[in-house]
């Protein structure tokens, strides 16, 4: 048996890339502003997965935010040698197996009060309102008094990290 081939990080240009043709997957405008929030807070985590001839497998939501944010290029990972049927299964597994993940409700309270005492901005974590009360049993949770929240805001600029480009939305 061969051994797979390393990965690499490729940065490649936006405009490059082509999403999948039948991508079953979804991303709300509010999503979208979500993860461009992430990636200018915490710069990107994730390369966008494409197939040979920069399709994107896995990636659409962020380069969606990429696209929001001006970025004139994005980092990728080329999966070379995969046929049409594991391309287009792969685009419904990289979303539905981590679906299937669960929480460690106490751990998870845990880590999101330490943030809360630290006043990180928990709208990063992309729980909603409702959720964040519920995690911290404190029904009188008010998000806005921690962190800056305007980062979600339709009509706030968010920069990106890799460039500096302020993405000022109309």
């Amino acid at each position: 048996m061969n051994a797979p081939a390393q990965l690499q990080v490729i940065y490649r240009p936006t405009a490059s890339l082509t999403t999948a043709e039948r991508n079953p997957r979804t991303h709300s405008d509010a999503q979208i502003r979500q993860i461009a929030a992430s990636i200018a807070a915490f710069g990107w985590t994730n390369p966008i997965l494409v197939d040979e001839h920069a399709r994107i497998i896995a990636g659409h939501g962020r380069l969606a935010a990429a696209q929001q944010l001006g970025m004139p290029q994005v980092p990728t990972i080329t999966l070379a040698g995969l046929d049409a049927a594991q391309r287009r299964a792969l685009v419904i597994a990289d979303n539905q197996l981590a679906l299937t993940a669960g929480w460690d409700a106490d751990l998870l309270r845990t880590e999101l009060e330490a943030l809360k005492e630290l006043e990180f901005d928990l709208d990063l974590l992309g729980f909603g309102d409702d959720e964040l009360a519920d995690l911290l049993d404190d029904p009188d949770f008010a998000p806005s008094a921690i962190g800056d929240q305007s980062r979600l805001d339709e009509r706030s600029p968010v920069t990106c990290p890799e460039c500096g480009h302020v993405f000022a939305p109309s």
